[in-house]
């Protein structure tokens, strides 16, 4: 038996140094590339110029604020859903799984050619109705609410994979019928007694929405939006090695955003735990 143990761990060690070399070998090339300038040697101008760089500060606000409102719609459209999906009506739940997954079978091309079509509709059939603004309002570039409304709907698929599993792995109508007869009503429910227990659902959830919208392209350009990913692939053609250098940072950026949530998420219980004991030394 303790061979047996061995050999299983000697497996999954050489899987997952063959999936760090899979992921970190292109990494370090790409460092590489950014700081050994031929015929300079080694260098960090690339990166010491990224800040500079005219737009780079614009775009990367402009993706972290479109993240941040992305997640914010998104929970809230799918947890209430989900939550009262599984307490009223747990035979509609295939035909919304089959709803979420919708986006990952339309390509995007397709998904944005209908977007543009559905926004030409303001100059040219809304022109002299009070609607005209508010298609104006949507396409603002300095923020962009539609590219908000179309991240959601892309998002969809991972957040509603995320939360499901969280659900399943809950019973939420004990939950429910527990802090209803404690005197909550239907929000308080949710609020005090379901979502601390999806707490690792909501974070995944967000995690698989911030990655998509910091590195969503086809969208963003088809629109005429310059976000963060667009931002890279306009730069790259003058300046490579920069183009790199903001690739590379890009991709530490978002490990860093994604620890944090992640952080965040693993201190609240403890929070929570200490707030709780607290009051009841006090009471």
């Amino acid at each position: 038996m303790a061979r047996l143990i061995r050999t299983d761990n000697t497996w999954r060690w050489a899987v997952l140094g063959l999936a760090g070399l899979y992921f970190l070998v292109p990494l370090a090339a790409s460092v590489i590339f950014t700081v050994d300038v031929p015929g300079q040697g080694l260098t960090v101008d690339a990166y010491t110029k990224i800040i500079g760089t005219e737009g780079f500060t614009t775009s990367l606000l402009l993706s972290l604020g479109l993240a941040a409102v992305t997640i914010a719609v998104v929970l809230l459209l799918m947890v209430p859903a989900l939550v009262a999906l599984r307490l009223g009506a747990p035979r509609l739940k295939p035909l919304v799984e089959a709803v979420c997954s919708l986006p990952l079978v339309v390509p995007p091309i397709a998904f944005v050619a209908g977007i543009g079509t559905v926004l030409k509709w303001g100059p040219e059939h809304l022109a002299r109705t009070p609607l005209f603004q508010t298609f104006v309002a949507l396409q603002n570039p300095a923020f962009p609410v539609v590219l908000v409304l179309a991240y959601v709907v892309m998002a969809l698929p991972f957040t509603y994979r995320a939360l499901d599993a969280g659900l399943q792995a809950v019973d939420v109508r004990t939950l429910v019928e527990a802090a209803r007869s404690c005197g909550a009503n239907g929000t308080q429910a949710l609020v005090r007694a379901v979502l601390p227990n999806l707490r690792g659902a909501l974070m995944n959830a967000a995690f698989l929405t911030l990655a998509l919208v910091l590195g969503e392209y086809t969208v963003a350009q088809l629109l005429g939006f310059r976000p963060f990913a667009v931002w890279i692939v306009n730069i790259s053609g003058s300046q490579a090695q920069m183009s790199v250098a903001v690739s590379v940072l890009s991709l530490l950026v978002t490990w860093v955003l994604l620890l944090a949530l992640s952080g965040a998420g693993g201190r609240a219980p403890g929070a929570a735990r200490r707030t709780r004991i607290s009051k009841a030394s006090k009471g």
